[in-house]
This record gives C-alpha cells, structure tokens and sequence, in this order.
C-alpha cells in the first residue's frame, strides 16, 4: 500500500514542479526576446538496497529553446533586435558580462546604454557610454553613429560598437535571472563581427502561449489524478485496520 501512496505522492510534486515550467514560459508570453524552457518527466530508479523494483516519476527543464522569436517593427532607433544567431552583451546584476537576445535600449542622463531588464549593455571596450547626441544609427553591424547636438546632417561620427557575440548554443545556459552564459570555458566571450542586427525591431518571446496553456490544464488534471490516488490508497488501508480489528 505504501508504494501506491509514494508514487502518488511523488507524481503530484513533480507535477507541481512542471506546472511551474510551464507558467514562468506563459507569464514571458509577451517578454522582449525571452526563450521558452523545454520541460519533460522521466521515470528514475529508487537508489538502494532495499527498493530495487521501485520508481518515481522526475520533472526537469533539460535545455531551452533557441528558436527565434518573430520580429516586430518599432521604427524606433534605440530598439535592436538580433538577426539570426547571437546575443548581446550586458552587465548582470553581481557586475559580470552575461548574455541576452532583449534590444530595447535607453540612454540615461549620463549617456550610460540599457536595456529593457535595467542591464548595462557593453560595448567594444566595456560599459556602453554614449556622448550627447541629436540622432542615433545603428547598423546592422552594431555600429554605433551619432550627430552630435549642433553639428550638420553630414557631420555624423562613428561612436562605439554593440557588442555581439555568437556561442555554441549547446554550451550556452539560462539562468534564473533569464540572462544565457557559458556552461564552460570562458565565462567572457569575444565578440563576432559576422552577428548582425536590426535597427527598429524587436524581437518577442518565442513562447507558444496556446501550448502552454494546455499543457498547464494536461498536469492539473494528472495532479488530481495522483490526489485520487492517495484518498484511495488511504481509504484501503482503513479497510484493511478495520479487518485486522474484527479478526
């Protein structure tokens, strides 16, 4: 009997722990550049001496999905969107260069760059710090023009770079702050020059929000199932005390 309850009770908590899979993937339905997070289960051995025939059931997020999100114009020319494979480089919050497909990009007062997220995007010597500007380019290289308060429509100036970088996505892991970093090797990596962008778009969430919704209705419906399952496996064992009293 108690095997009935354990593998119910397991299933109802990797259950729940899908289910929060899936729900952090539709809240970033709408997130700039977000990337979805596979989840699968899988059934593990119950290591030890003593439960050699006994399973349980295991929910884990094993990788991300890299497909790219569609391409929505702004015709703003702060806003950036990755063409094909690559990332943009940006400070995380404990100062570390940390990796993100998010473009929508602000100035401050002191010409330091940001991204949506509040992160320090980097540029080709650092930190990106622009200097005032009346008009702003950015090509499709990630070069950075501008034309300075004053000057005329001709006097235009080559600034800085976005930093652009192209990984082996297969060594490339998303933390819990959503920013991709280097499973090994260098946790910096060098800039390519082949990464292109594009000014005046954005990219969204590569989220299928149809897909998770069913999904997420697919485990609560199993969670009620595994519930069920230990109302019943609790009410044979009172059966069977009742037995062992009459007897």
């Amino acid at each position: 009997m108690d095997r009935a309850i354990y593998i119910a009770m397991s299933g109802a908590k990797q259950n729940m722990l899908a289910q929060a899979a899936h729900s952090n993937n539709l809240a970033n339905a709408s997130t700039t550049g977000f990337r979805a997070d596979w989840e699968q289960a899988r059934a593990m051995p119950v290591f030890g001496e003593h439960y050699p025939s006994r399973a349980y059931s295991m929910s884990e997020r094993p990788a991300t999905d890299f497909n790219d999100g569609p391409l929505m114009s702004t015709s703003r020319d702060m806003d950036v969107a990755i063409a094909g494979d690559g990332f943009l480089a940006v400070i995380d919050q404990n100062g570390e260069e940390a990796y993100t497909r998010r473009g929508d990009l602000i100035v401050d007062a002191a010409g330091q760059v940001f991204n949506g997220d509040g992160l320090q995007v980097v540029g080709e010597g650092g930190p990106l710090v622009l200097p005032p500007f009346q008009q702003i380019n950015i090509g499709n290289d990630g070069v950075i023009t501008i034309r300075a308060p004053g000057d005329g429509p001709q006097e235009l100036a080559q600034v800085d770079a976005l930093k652009l970088v192209n990984p082996d996505l297969q060594n490339m892991a998303k933390g819990t702050d959503g920013l991709f970093r280097p499973r090994e090797g260098d946790a910096v990596l060098g800039a390519d020059p082949l990464v292109q962008v594009r000014s005046g778009f954005l990219e969204g969430s590569n989220v299928k929000a149809v897909n998770e919704l069913v999904n997420i209705l697919s485990l609560s419906r199993q969670y009620e199932m595994q519930i069920k399952m230990m109302k019943s496996a609790e009410q044979a064992s009172e059966a069977s005390q009742r037995l062992l009293q009459m007897s």
